[in-house]
């Protein structure tokens, strides 16, 4: 019977299936039904998302593709990135820091321990341009604006982290609260190519703490481009230092942004199976 090996990792209580196309031979296609299968937690394996690489080409540097349960493709993943990372050097595909590639730009990748357990990323910078996020209406920077939901008017500043992102500082956030503002947000019609949303809470200068909504994922515990976006838009805001923790329902990372504008993650990856998935259950529909 024909299997397809995969592998799972979590970062902080966000889960990922990694998928290597160099280790079976037979024709398999991430179609977005497919992907929604897989990822299912009743009818499936269950995750967060599916990484799909390393492809592997001559003189390029190495690619990983990011898929939501939804079927969708992201741009990039702090918590996908690092787990990734692991499993290339787990594999023996790279042995000291590396350089990856995603649909959202190339990430620079430093292990902090033998066993790739602590995993520091260099996820670029920020960028607060409409056009470049994207958000619509006419070019601008979107800091502090104000936006309507059920008859509340919230204060947004968004970003692009390789990703688009929408943070909402509060005195007070929830589970319940990203829940109910989350989908609102994530499909807004301001946002052309929806948005992850992140509700803000302000702890002193150098810890903050997030509550998450990802885009084609839904509540999250934890999301490593959340973590740099949150901090991002608090520290162009003024309401913390350039180097702060980030409190999320699955732990803490660690944010770092140097004098240059990059946005330095560092965070744990833990392994927790390896298995073969058998073309049952792709063949069988939900």
């Amino acid at each position: 019977m024909t299997t397809i090996p995969f592998f799972k990792y979590h970062a902080l209580g966000n889960d990922y299936l990694v998928i290597d196309p160099n280790r079976f031979s037979i024709l398999f296609e991430l179609s977005v039904p497919t992907i929604q299968k897989i990822c299912h937690r009743h009818y499936g394996i269950g995750s967060d998302g599916i990484l799909y690489g390393p492809i592997l080409k001559t003189g390029e540097i190495p690619r990983v593709q990011i898929f939501n349960p939804d079927g969708s493709e992201a741009e990039k993943s702090g918590n996908g990135v690092r787990i990734f990372s692991r499993f290339m050097k787990e594999m023996g595909y790279v042995h000291e820091n590396f350089l990856l590639q995603t649909l959202g730009g190339v990430v620079q990748v430093e292990f902090l321990d033998s066993t790739a357990q602590m995993i520091r990323v260099d996820m670029g910078k920020a960028t607060f341009e409409s056009t470049k996020i994207p958000v619509s209406g006419p070019p601008r920077q979107v800091i502090q604006e104000p936006i309507t939901l059920q008859n509340q008017v919230f204060q947004i500043t968004c970003l692009s982290v390789g990703n688009p992102h929408c943070v909402i500082p509060l005195t007070e956030i929830s589970e319940a609260l990203a829940k109910e503002l989350g989908p609102q947000l994530e499909t807004h019609p301001l946002f052309p190519h929806r948005i992850n949303i992140q509700l803000l809470k302000i702890l002193n200068r150098k810890k903050i703490q997030i509550e998450i909504w990802e885009r084609g994922a839904g509540y999250t515990l934890a999301s490593g481009s959340s973590s740099c976006a949150a901090a991002a838009a608090a520290y162009r805001l003024g309401l913390i230092d350039s180097s702060v923790s980030v409190q999320m329902p699955g732990g803490v990372i660690q944010i770092d942004q140097n004098p240059k504008g990059s946005i330095l993650m560092t965070g744990p990856v833990t392994r927790v199976a390896q298995g073969e998935m058998d073309l049952e259950l792709l063949l069988n529909s939900i």
